[in-house]
């Protein structure tokens, strides 16, 4: 029979018990608050693939995602993708901190901070337009790069895309001016232009040559002091530019609810296949990635690792990657796939050229 000092110690031991549970009750509600809690993060991963020698959906119809007139084309087949990459939040609706862990564990996902993807003042409508003109610029590249592969010749014409808000050139130069030269020194590209605004200097006004509404006329700006991404100083104007192409024959891209420029490279790809009789990929399933400019260069692009988990899950055997990207794609190779360092769009066909002839593969040069 128990005594009395029996029951103290009991009911003591129940109400340690009760507080035990009390206590981690209490843990795992703020547990789950804190993990239900909006982060300062995105989450990168892969997006929707398309294929540039297929069709996509247009106003609820399938239509080439690349048409061209004015030039016999060809048939194709296989895939020559491109890739998405998929942000999953925004700064209006940001993931929480359970999808945060939940990604980090995950081999094809990224976490990344939310200013990187969304910079500080800047809605989710203004990422998306000024996106959507990254894409509609790269498309002109790519049809540029393509034709100038093929050997087309045809005229091109820097001009002048944006400028912002407080820049030398605000007030002086306006959207769509041709830029011919600097202090007499022609420019044909934004290359050239840099050269032209670094040669001038920050101490003194430079005399832009340009074309407005077909009228010719000189006007001056004084470059400010910048450091470039390499950590060099340089003078700017505050402009980005674009070309303007009058090509010879007409090619068209059609791609809905995707910005951006680094589906560049696989456009040009698509068009050369069009226009190259027999199968440039030689009907394998081939995706890539990359910028591309007038002449021909691939250029870096982010979100390269969930690219490569996308290629793969569409059935993707070889990865086109930019060379300035391969050292974030070593290590990070899905099963199954191979990947080659392409820095120009020659060296894409290349790649592609071997692959249709089944040889030659081991001597271009990978990303593994």
């Amino acid at each position: 029979m128990a005594t009395d000092a029996d029951l103290a110690r009991l009911e003591r031991a129940q109400k340690r018990s009760q507080r035990g549970w009390l206590a981690l009750g209490l843990s795992f509600v703020i547990l789950l608050a804190l993990a239900l809690w909006p982060s300062s993060y995105v989450i990168q991963q892969p997006g929707p693939v398309f294929n540039t020698l297929g069709t996509v959906e247009i106003d609820d119809k399938k239509v080439p995602m690349i048409t061209v007139e004015g030039a016999e084309t060809f048939e194709t087949s296989g895939a020559l993708d491109m890739l998405t990459v998929q942000a999953v939040g925004n700064p209006e609706q940001r993931p929480n901190w359970f999808e945060i862990t939940l990604a980090w564990f995950n081999p094809s996902k990224t976490v990344v901070p939310l200013e990187s993807v969304f910079p500080v003042g800047e809605t989710t409508e203004q990422r998306d337009a000024q996106n959507a003109a990254l894409m509609v610029d790269s498309q002109q590249d790519a049809v540029a790069a393509a034709l100038t592969e093929l050997g087309y010749e045809f005229p091109a014409q820097l001009t002048v895309g944006q400028i912002a808000d407080g820049a030398p050139a605000e007030g002086e130069l306006k959207v769509e001016d041709e830029i011919m030269g600097v202090n007499g020194v022609p420019v044909t590209d934004l290359a050239s232009l840099r050269e032209a605004i670094a040669d001038n200097g920050t101490e003194q006004p430079a005399a832009f040559d340009i074309v407005r509404a077909g009228v010719p006329m000189t006007i001056s700006i004084t470059p400010t002091p910048a450091t470039a991404a390499d950590g060099t100083e340089t003078g700017v104007i505050g402009i980005a530019t674009k070309m303007v192409y009058d090509f010879p024959i007409d090619v068209t891209i059609q791609l809905d609810n995707v910005g951006g420029p680094s589906a560049g490279m696989m456009f040009a790809l698509g068009i050369v296949d069009k226009l190259t009789e027999g199968e440039l990929n030689g009907g394998a399933d081939v995706a890539g990635t990359g910028t591309i400019d007038a002449e021909g260069a691939v250029g870096a692009i982010g979100g390269i690792r969930q690219k490569l988990f996308g290629a793969k899950d569409a059935g993707a055997e070889y990865f086109l990657a930019p060379e300035a990207n391969c050292n974030e794609v070593v290590g990070h190779v899905p099963d199954g796939l191979s990947v080659f360092s392409v820095a120009t769009l020659d060296d894409a066909v290349t790649v592609l050229e071997a692959i249709a002839d089944e040889s030659g593969l081991e001597m271009l040069a990978t990303c593994e």
